[in-house]
């Protein structure tokens, strides 16, 4: 990825989004297998920017910058279906050490709310901006807010 992209990517606090065929996870890593070549972005109002880059780009970029992820490891939600799962069921994570491979990407995770099982079918996982954890507006941040909203 080339240094104006990413610093565009920083500038609209852009999300991300992988999505994959099914998940592994040995409850120290979590692997997306059967993953989509890119990873979608998006940000928030008032840009509404959409786009998308590899994985590999994606992956490439983890240490770059001020802020990086690598420095402050972004939280993430992930949303999957069991087998005969009517509705999904999704578990909060902090996000280290990405590593692609043809077809999928791992990182050791950290699970913050709720549980990853071993193993999912379909799945979806979005990524907090870059420097932003559990902001008011991040992903993670919404999820936890959804659910203390739940429980009152």
């Amino acid at each position: 990825m080339d240094k104006q992209t990413k610093e565009q990517l920083d500038e609209i606090e852009s999300m991300f989004v992988q999505t994959a065929h099914r998940s592994a996870s040995d409850g120290a890593r979590l692997t997306l297998e059967g993953l989509t070549p890119a990873t979608l972005f998006f940000s928030d109002r008032p840009q509404r920017v959409v786009g998308h880059l590899s994985t590999a780009d994606f992956v490439g970029m983890w240490g770059e910058g001020e802020n990086s992820f690598a420095e402050d490891p972004p939280n993430a939600v992930l949303a999957y279906l069991e087998p005969d799962d009517d509705a999904p069921e999704d578990a909060v994570v902090v996000l280290r050490d990405p590593r692609a491979a043809e077809g999928s990407v791992s990182y050791a995770i950290e699970v913050l709310e709720g549980s990853v099982p071993s193993s999912t079918g379909p799945v979806s996982l979005f990524i907090d901006p870059l420097g932003r954890p559990l902001s008011p507006g991040s992903v993670a941040g919404v999820h936890r807010r959804h659910r203390r909203r739940r429980r009152f």
